[in-house]
């Protein structure tokens, strides 16, 4: 014999799934908060001076 299934309630489990998948997406494309933004930005801008310093040739100004 076949389990008795409510419809309704099977229609809200499976929007409740749909929803927290778009919720996971989002935390991992939006997630990353202001500090760890500004902590990679400022990694690259140090990473930046230090390979212009140890340039063997100044750029030429015109």
């Amino acid at each position: 014999m076949a389990e008795i299934v409510n419809l309704r309630r099977t229609r809200k489990d499976k929007a409740k799934r749909e929803r927290e998948a778009e919720a996971d997406a989002n935390r991992r494309r939006f997630g990353r908060t202001r500090a760890e933004k500004d902590a990679d930005r400022d990694a690259a801008d140090r990473a930046a001076r230090l390979i212009d310093g140890k340039r063997l040739e100044p750029e030429k100004k015109d």
